[in-house]
């Protein structure tokens, strides 16, 4: 990876549909590299794939909040994740060091479906304390 990745990265950031001639452009670089720098980072998995960001509140989804969860033993790691991942309503999950032991983002459409994702939650095999923060607004999001 050299300066030259990271610009060809910025732009893909921005619009992961931008065309190789407009990021050509920008960069001053030949269109033909572009695309071979592109497929290099695809092939060595430095790009995974490319997604669309959605505007969530559009979606019906006007509540989030972040879940911060212990487990009781670490036993109950693999039952505690495959009924994350099952949640459509959990949209990240992060296994963490420190007070918790992992880190969830929930969105929803209302405190009453909150309130019931999160009993959902506090009842699952092992789940030993949790900690609730009400997303009130989202000041930066980057990728």
């Amino acid at each position: 990876m050299d300066y030259m990745d990271y610009k060809i990265l910025e732009c893909l950031k921005v619009n992961a549909r931008s065309k190789a001639s407009a990021i050509s452009k920008e960069i001053h670089m030949s269109v033909s590299a572009v695309l071979e720098r592109i497929r290099k980072m695809e092939t060595s998995g430095i790009i995974k794939n490319y997604t669309i960001v959605l505007d969530e509140t559009k979606l019906g989804n006007d509540t989030g909040a972040l879940m911060e969860v212990s487990l009781d033993h670490p036993k109950y790691y693999e039952s505690f994740t495959k009924a994350i991942k099952e949640n459509k309503n959990i949209v990240f999950c992060y296994y963490l060091t420190g007070d918790f032991d992992f880190l969830l983002k929930i969105l929803c459409s209302s405190s009453e479906d909150l309130e019931r994702i999160h009993r959902e939650i506090k009842s699952l095999e092992g789940v030993s304390r949790t900690k609730t923060s009400y997303i009130l607004k989202n000041v930066k999001m980057e990728f």
